[in-house]
């Protein structure tokens, strides 16, 4: 009884520049194709990982200007509740004159 393949293969299409590099590359590692391929995706995934996290470091770099710190936090959430409490007696103040 044959056991089921555990890999999925893939046809692919390159220039025959490209493919001719390929070929001799996997021939000068003593890799197969697949090898080859493999280590590219590989490669490729990790660079644009890389390049997400890089991303949202960007972005998070901007949304933290005052540098707080999760140390921070209880402080702050104090701060704007007694903002938020004082704006709500002001307005029930003017609200009652």
């Amino acid at each position: 009884m044959p056991t089921a393949r555990r890999s999925r293969a893939f046809t692919i299409s390159m220039p025959p520049e490209m493919a001719a590099s390929a070929v001799a590359l996997a021939k000068q590692e003593n890799r197969s194709m697949s090898e080859l391929m493999r280590e590219a995706f590989r490669a490729y995934h990790g660079q644009r990982i890389g390049a997400i996290f890089d991303e949202i470091g960007r972005y998070a770099a901007t949304r933290n200007p005052q540098g707080y710190t999760e140390d921070d936090i209880p402080r702050l959430v104090k701060e704007v509740r007694a903002e938020m409490r004082a704006e709500r007696e002001a307005k029930q103040t003017l609200d009652s004159q």
